[in-house]
């Protein structure tokens, strides 16, 4: 059976009351993207026929987040398993395996998720293949008691289970692989007969064993599968993704001194042979070529730096900017929206925005671009080999041509031609015996 074969319904309803916000449970972000995009794009690596997303009422920031895959409205949140009854018509007449995920568990691998798919294909052809679990304090998790090898007796929750039962360590992750040939029958026979009058995916086994049908278990790290409910949950997975983050890069040859205190977005691009120093911080979009050098404090979002670049300390370099090859980058400089050429440098204290620079420029300290006018950002065009001198301004729009220097002090609100001397500043005057009176009138 191939992977088109495969359908995979991703569980989101929930608002998560105990995150005390506004925002959908899946919607917070983990490494800079949302949870729930985390589990999709594992999912999509299972190339299935579809995914199906079921969320609240009243989440079109969660709906926009999850295009262009089907989403499907659970009105009233009355359990897992009406949940996914919601989203059978979806997929009326599939006949493959239909995987069933949580939106709130994004560190689930797609290694695990295709072992699940593989047990479930295989001869002895399960109703349900369940993924289980060995948490350190199995405690309120449904045990999962086993007949014999692999083979699923029953699900027992906590409140349910006997002195024997409670001490299965195995326990329920809740993600599973239904037959889907039977999962419309399956479903339709989940009843709310509980004390919280709710419909619950967990009765499923239970079910298709009424038709002969077994139920499956293959277990994964406990790890993969944990969920978020709180801030402090959030922040214990973040703590997981980013030693598991810091761990893959240094394995591909990158440096860190104190790999504790840097921290990636989920999707950070470090080359090899690339030293980042202490308390670094990616934001979303960052790709590092190799041999790079990030000093200390150095904060960086949205930005393609090239090879062999030194950047900080205390350097921010924000979204849309592209530095070149062997270009320096200080510290106290921000960059915004620019692209700095090859062998450039702007050493420290300084602010170039929207600005387009050539290659071996020198961008004196205390530099700016003055790139708002209060209405509209503009452009600063600054060509190869010019040097511009300490606490200079640029006004944009401006371009200084090859070869140009701007004089220190200088604010530029003029087009400096090629192998010129840009200078824009009040003639040096003096007063002899100016200061002598000047402070004779003070006594």
């Amino acid at each position: 059976m191939s992977a088109k074969d495969l359908s995979i319904i991703i569980l989101a309803a929930g608002m998560g009351t105990r995150m005390q916000s506004s925002l959908p449970k899946v919607m917070h972000p983990l490494a800079h993207k949302p949870l729930i995009n985390h589990v999709i794009d594992t999912a999509a690596q299972l190339k299935p026929k579809k995914i199906i997303v079921v969320v609240g009422p009243d989440m079109p920031a969660l709906e926009n987040a999850v295009k262009p895959h089907t989403t499907v409205i659970q009105t009233n949140r009355l359990g897992t398993g009406d949940a996914l009854k919601q989203a059978l018509p979806a997929l009326k007449n599939f006949k493959g395996t239909v995987m069933v995920l949580y939106g709130d568990t994004p560190l689930i691998q797609a290694p695990t998720l295709k072992a699940l798919h593989k047990r479930h294909l295989a001869k002895d052809n399960p109703a349900v293949t369940v993924l289980g679990m060995t948490p350190p304090d199995p405690y309120g998790y449904g045990r999962l008691i086993l007949k014999s090898g692999d083979i699923l007796d029953r699900i027992v929750e906590q409140k349910d289970a006997n002195a024997s039962e409670a001490a299965v360590t195995l326990c329920n992750t809740g993600l599973y692989c239904i037959d889907g040939k039977g999962i419309q029958d399956w479903a339709a026979k989940i009843t709310n007969k509980n004390a919280q009058k709710e419909y619950y995916i967990t009765d499923l086994p239970q079910i298709a064993a009424k038709d002969k049908r077994l139920t499956a278990v293959i277990h994964c790290d406990y790890e993969q599968v944990l969920g978020v409910n709180t801030r402090a949950q959030l922040a214990e997975l973040e703590m997981i993704f980013q030693n598991e983050k810091r761990a893959t890069f240094m394995e591909k040859g990158v440096t860190m001194q104190d790999p504790s205190t840097v921290y990636f977005a989920a999707d950070t691009k470090i080359a090899s042979d690339v030293t980042i120093e202490p308390n670094v911080f990616f934001g979303a979009g960052v790709a590092i070529s190799k041999g790079c050098h990030i000093k200390a404090f150095s904060h960086i979002e949205g930005a393609n730096i090239a090879q062999n670049v030194t950047i900080g300390p205390f350097a921010r370099i924000r979204p849309d900017t592209q530095i070149g090859e062997n270009a320096k980058i200080g510290n106290f400089v921000e960059i915004k929206k620019s692209k700095i050429g090859k062998g450039s440098k702007i050493n420290h204290l300084a602010y170039v925005g929207d600005t387009q620079m050539g290659k071996d420029v020198n961008f004196g300290c205390g530099g700016i671009t003055a790139n708002y006018d209060g209405n509209k950002k503009s452009q600063t065009t600054i060509e190869d080999g010019v040097m511009i001198g300490s606490n200079a301004t640029l006004i944009a729009p401006v371009k200084i041509e090859k070869e140009a220097f701007i004089a220190a002090g200088s604010t530029i609100t003029k087009k400096v031609s090629k192998d010129a001397l840009g200078i824009a500043r009040a003639r040096q005057s003096e007063k002899k015996g100016w200061a002598k009176t000047h402070c004779a009138k003070k006594k």
